[in-house]
Formats: C-alpha cells, structure tokens, sequence
C-alpha cells in the first residue's frame, strides 16, 4: 500500500468540530525522496522506494553513495518500499503528506519503548502466587513453577518468563488522521503510535 516514513514529533490534542478534544500523535511525515522505482519488467513486482532522514556522506558506503547520486539526492538514513501509489512516480520525485487526507485511516508501524529486563508481573501481567502471608517473604512478584523436574528436565518453549521487554516491530492499525499540515509536512494521526519521541515510523494508507 501506499505511504510515507516520517518521524514521531511527540502528542497533543485538538478540539473537532463538535467540540470533542481528541487527543493525537503529531508526525512529521516527508517529504520523502524517490531513490527507486521497481518495475515488473526489471524486478518481478511494482513498488517505489523512499528515503528520508539526513545522513552524513563519511557514514554512509560506497554502493549507498551511488544509489543515492543515481537518484540525485543526499544520503539518507532510512530507506522504505511502498506499492500501490495512486500516482507515477520518477526517480527524485518528492513524496509529501499530501497524499492523506483528514478522514483516512492508515496504519503506523514503529519501534516501541525499550523496558529492559522486566519480569513476569510487569512483562506477561502476573498476579503474583499466593497470599501476602504463610511465610510466602520475597515471592510475591515469582513466577511460580515453570515444569516438571524429572520429565522433560528442561523448560518448554514459549514458557511465560522474565526477560527483555520492548524495542519490537510494532503496528496499530486503523488509526485516523485527523489533521493534515501539508505546510509544515504535519500528520496529526489520533492516539498515541509506537516509539519514542524522535523514532523513526511508518505511514501506510
């Protein structure tokens, strides 16, 4: 489908027609550079390519450079295909945030907020095992038992367990633009998207 790479600005609110305040995210979406266009002749199926984000030359390698002399931009950080545009598109081309409209719905894929370590209360929504009292000390927030001891000797996978929280690919979908700034390259989308403030996220119409 169609979209745009953007970055997460951070959240605000604003007031509908019917005075309904509404709490969103604000996205700076674009504007993104062309730097391929994928053919079904030349690569077995349609989509464009973009790029946004600066990055500095000295950073960057050398077949990246030529990628992005050919498509007659700078290096940028974060490169992302898209299909499906309701328009052609040539290599160089600016794609802005004009392509929404207030009222559509898109979905938004990001990075979510990196927690660490974390255990099963916090990570898989434990009650905790047992009461607060007979003798239970410092086991309130364990996980309890977790398999036999004599058959299998080992832990299933896909056991509930602590470990590393956040910092995944995430997607919510059927969210709704209900601001469109093509001026200033805005998206004001409603709710709140994944990542932090700053993070890099995807735009699909």
């Amino acid at each position: 489908m169609a979209g745009i790479i953007g970055k997460k600005i951070g959240m605000t609110s604003i007031f509908d027609a019917e005075g309904n305040n509404i709490p969103c995210t604000v996205v700076e979406a674009g504007p993104c550079v062309v730097t391929q266009v994928k053919t079904v002749e030349n690569d077995g199926y349609k989509a464009v390519q973009l790029a946004f984000g600066e990055k500095k030359e000295k950073h960057t390698t050398q077949p990246m450079l030529g990628h992005f002399t050919k498509a007659g931009t700078t290096p940028k950080r974060d490169l992302v295909e898209f299909a499906e545009f309701e328009k052609e598109y040539a290599l160089g081309d600016l794609v802005g945030c004009d392509i929404f409209q207030e009222g559509d719905f898109c979905e938004v894929v990001g990075t979510s907020k990196g927690k660490g370590f974390q255990g099963v209360v916090r990570r898989h929504n434990f009650s905790g095992v047992g009461g607060a009292t007979h003798g239970q000390h410092n086991r309130l927030r364990a996980p309890g038992s977790r398999g036999a001891s004599s058959w299998p000797s080992r832990v299933f996978k896909g056991i509930r367990t602590a470990g590393h929280m956040g910092n995944e690919r995430v997607m919510l979908q059927n969210l709704q633009i209900v601001k469109v700034l093509p001026e200033q390259n805005l998206l004001l989308i409603k709710g709140a998207i994944p990542g932090h403030k700053g993070s890099i996220v995807t735009v699909i119409k």
